[in-house]
């Protein structure tokens, strides 16, 4: 189908909203129209409340029927699910240098071919498992406001793609309910599935997404049943006005007993993160408290139903089963694919109906590395085959959608907006290396053109400006040009400009907090410090200066000798500042611990983080990135003068006596 054509058609459907029934425990099941792309060939999308502690029954809507058994004894079928997650709408990866990576493009093909290869009693899903948005350059194209949107490039690509179905990340609801209205309405057919999130006048219950869904293919009835984590999700906030999200166990308790008794196998698609509690299945640094992950819930559904179950999950990052699958819980398979396109995961069953039931044979995963490009790299280099080269991804698809989204792009992306001359302490390898173990070159500029781009803010200037360490991805080039491009791979997350109100005292405390969760140098042969180190370290403008004194183990690190414009912060204790932040952080840093819960990510003792939440905030709606970028464009060229330099705000000692 034609770019505009289906455009067109998407816009001409989007009108296909249903109502919510009368009673919180009855789930309506309604048919509804598959991705014509996909392989689904019906469709029956489940909506109403699913209320904890209440059983779910499954009620037809007028004029339907659940889709009875069609298999029977002996019968087989080859099911094959492609998954992928958090891909965060890194699509391509466009490099002036290297060449651009395209990410998707490679899944596409792979997806492609597998179909095409499949047998006439083999079926082949294709399903995302959420946190589709925010990150990836493509998220300039979504727009803030309903008025601003372009297209949803992740929507609009999985659409034409053929995956089957989406399930709602905790990220998707980062520019608040309008938007993801907007974008998910630019994309009827495309089913999205939540169980547990509820309570958004925006996105609604069986409008904009359904709690599960039944998918027939090939005779095969296959359930689909969504979970949206709970911890990382911005709930309630004024861009998401009564968001909640309900406990995925106590969703699992109610709704999949009933969900398997209508159809043969069901799919967990879960944004929920591997684990339980707190991941410590990476190395030193990776954990994250999770709260009920993926091992909870498919230990629960293993014991809830006898009938097949595969969760398919995502949040984490985690790469799972990559040299075979070895990753279940109670008979549930539990797969995961990395994060930002970093792989294509394959479950491969059998599906066969005995006179007892049906059950899986002979399953196996594996997992499809997605190639980066280097064209500088040629034949004869050792590193030339695991790199992406002609052949490796669809081309078609590539030219259809990508090509004319870049486009759109190019403006924004290839623009100069700076010179630079600096030092090396602002690469990407001494970004990597400093910036959760001491003072930081590139986090002292972006913190302190943060709050000279203040002056404009239509309220006044702030007096400090902060930012999370695992926000700084990438360095800049030490001179020439600097591009759009270029600083959006330094801080590609689109975090909103909050301004909290802070005392002296305040700051003192939330210091200390921050000096619990430096990388410490008896650290270093364990934490993986080119991964996400997910303690919530913040970086300072250049009015904030402190010591921190590690002291003898984390529980008693401090920060010593602090000022604040100059002033000792004991002079200044009761005064208030105004303090601006990321939204992550303003918000309480969720996994990270700005909301005075036990900082994880390796640090030991249970130390519990400073709670930002409980402090006075605004958040201005501009997003910390654009003004950085904005104040680079007015400086013209990024110096040392400008705060691209260590100066020394932060030392980090011993003790306090040095």
């Amino acid at each position: 189908m034609p770019f505009k054509s289906f455009l067109s058609a998407s816009v001409a459907v989007a009108g296909l909203a249903t109502a919510l029934p009368a009673l919180a425990s009855d789930l309506t099941v309604r048919p509804a129209t598959p991705n014509p792309l996909g392989v689904i060939e019906e469709l029956y999308t489940l909506s109403g409340e699913v209320v904890p502690g209440e059983p779910v029954t499954l009620v037809p809507a007028e004029g339907t029927a659940l889709p009875a058994r069609q298999l029977a004894a002996g019968d087989n079928r080859g099911l094959t699910i492609l998954h992928f997650n958090d891909l965060h709408n890194y699509l391509t990866d466009p490099h002036t240098k290297k060449g651009d990576t395209h990410r998707f493009a490679q899944m596409v093909k792979i997806a492609r071919e597998t179909r095409a290869k499949a047998g006439e009693d083999d079926i082949v899903l294709f399903l995302s498992a959420g946190d589709d948005h925010t990150g990836g350059v493509f998220d300039e194209l979504t727009g803030f406001t309903p008025d601003r949107f372009t297209v949803d490039p992740a929507y609009l690509a999985y659409s034409v793609a053929g995956v089957d179905m989406t399930v709602l990340g905790n990220h998707e609801f980062d520019r608040g309910g309008k938007m993801l209205a907007t974008w998910i309405n630019s994309a009827p057919y495309l089913p999205h599935v939540s169980a547990n999130v509820t309570g958004s006048p925006d996105v609604r219950n069986g409008e904009q997404y359904f709690p599960a869904a039944i998918a027939l293919v090939d005779g095969l009835r296959i359930g689909i049943l969504g979970l949206t984590t709970q911890e990382d999700t911005r709930i309630n906030t004024p861009e998401n006005p009564g968001l909640a999200v309900r406990s995925p166990l106590e969703t699992v308790k109610a709704l999949l007993p009933p969900l398997a008794e209508a159809t043969d196998v069901v799919i967990l698609l879960t944004h929920l993160g591997y684990g339980a509690g707190t991941d410590t299945s990476g190395k030193a640094g990776a954990a994250r408290r999770i709260g009920e992950g993926d091992s909870a819930v498919a230990e629960l559904a293993g014991a809830l139903v006898e009938s097949p179950v595969i969760l398919v999950g995502g949040h984490t990052h985690t790469v799972l089963n990559a040299d075979g699958l070895k990753e279940g819980f109670n008979g549930v398979p539990v797969l995961q694919a990395g994060g930002h396109g970093s792989h294509l995961g394959e479950f491969d069953t059998t599906v066969s109906v005995t006179d007892g039931g049906v059950t899986l044979a002979d399953s196996r995963a594996t997992l499809h590395g997605v190639k980066k490009s280097d064209i500088r790299v040629e034949k004869g280099d050792e590193k030339y085959a695991s790199l992406q080269r002609d052949g490796d991804w669809d081309v078609a698809f590539e030219d259809l959608i990508i090509t004319p989204l870049r486009g759109r792009l190019d403006r924004v992306l290839l623009e100069q907006i700076a010179t630079i001359a600096v030092d090396e302490s602002l690469s990407t390898d001494e970004v990597v290396a400093t910036r959760y173990v001491s003072e930081s070159a590139i986090a002292n500029l972006m913190n302190d053109l943060l709050v000279a781009r203040s002056a404009s803010f239509p309220d006044g200037a702030v007096d400090i400006a902060g930012f999370n360490a695992t926000g700084l991805v990438k360095g800049i080039p030490v001179s020439g040009p600097l591009t759009f491009a270029d600083w959006f791979s330094v801080m590609p997350f689109t975090d909103s400009v909050q301004i909290l109100s802070m005392t002296g005292a305040e700051i003192q405390d939330m210091l200390d907090s921050n000096a619990k969760r430096i990388v410490r140098p008896d650290e270093l042969g364990e934490v993986d410090l080119k991964g996400y180190v997910s303690r919530g370290f913040l970086h300072f403008s250049s009015g904030l200066r402190y010591t921190i004194a590690l002291g003898s183990d984390t529980a008693s690190a401090h920060a010593v000798d602090v000022t604040v414009n100059g002033q000792p912060i004991a002079a200044v204790k009761d005064k208030a500042f105004r303090v601006a932040f990321g939204s992550y952080i303003g918000n309480g840093g969720f996994t990270e611990a700005w909301n005075g819960k036990v900082i994880t990510a390796g640090v030991p003792g249970e130390v519990v983080g400073y709670d930002l939440t409980t402090l006075p905030k605004r958040d201005t709606g501009f997003v910390y990135r654009n003004e950085v970028i904005a104040q680079i464009r007015d400086a013209g060229t990024i110096t040392p003068d400008i705060g691209a330099r260590l100066d020394g705000r932060l030392k980090v000692v011993s003790s306090a006596g040095g």
